[in-house]
């Protein structure tokens, strides 16, 4: 099965500005649980979707969703390759002196 088709929907605007709401919430706000991120920035994506596609259609408000969910996953992927790179880039005696509960944060 071909996915081209969910690239095609994404909206560059609408990925940035989701990028930068959802690392705002995470950072700021401590006292809402990050599951609620990817569905705040799934319905900010749709709104604002049909913001910049000047009308409230099916196709905008999906096209939307999925940009906001793209940001979050573009977020995970950020996040894994420089907390990535800072673990393989630290010794063995480094790693096992922070102790696991260090590492899986």
């Amino acid at each position: 099965m071909n996915f081209d088709f969910i690239t095609e929907m994404i909206i560059p605007i609408v990925l940035v500005a989701c990028l930068i709401v959802g690392y705002i919430i995470k950072k700021w706000i401590k006292d809402l649980d990050n599951k609620y991120i990817p569905t705040i920035v799934t319905v900010l994506g749709a709104v604002l979707g049909c913001i910049i596609g000047k009308g409230i259609t099916v196709e905008t408000i999906v096209s939307g969703a999925i940009t906001g969910l793209a940001s979050t996953g573009l977020h995970q992927l950020f996040v894994q390759y420089i907390e990535g790179g800072q673990i393989k880039s630290m010794t063995e005696n480094e790693v096992s002196e922070m102790g696991q509960g260090e590492i899986d944060e």
